[in-house]
């Protein structure tokens, strides 16, 4: 069966971004796979990396490589509700944008949505 390894991010600062969620949320850096453009962090069930734009050129996407807007969206699940009302005041004090308070969705989870300090969509989850 297949399944999710890295979702990665095109990073303006790797350092600065991939630190971001090591200071948010703990996640350790796998240093083992560290290397000038690139940064990983063990996010428990699946890796986060960050890739400095040189890698568009390595991986022969410069073409479609964008320099604004919503890329992706990183979901962050967390043990319980009230770890999503803990987190968010922890994210904004370390640069992030607090998009839409905490709260219930229709599908029954518990979230927020913040955007991290290089403009990133990321949601603070927990499934009820």
């Amino acid at each position: 069966m297949s399944k999710l390894s890295y979702v990665n991010v095109f990073a303006r600062d790797i350092d600065a971004l991939s630190g971001f969620y090591q200071r948010v949320f703990g996640f350790p850096e796998v240093e083992a796979i560290r290397s000038p453009i690139f940064r990983g962090l063990d996010a428990g069930t699946c890796c986060i990396g960050f890739n400095a734009p040189d890698a568009y050129d390595l991986l022969h996407l410069t073409e479609y490589a964008e320099t604004s807007g919503c890329k992706f969206l990183l979901n962050i699940d967390v043990d319980s509700p009230d770890d999503v009302d803990r987190m968010v005041p922890i994210a904004c004090e370390h640069g992030a944008t607090l998009i839409k308070s905490p709260y219930t969705t229709y599908y029954n989870w518990y979230q927020a949505v913040l955007i991290d300090p290089e403009g990133n969509v990321f949601r603070i989850n927990h499934m009820l």
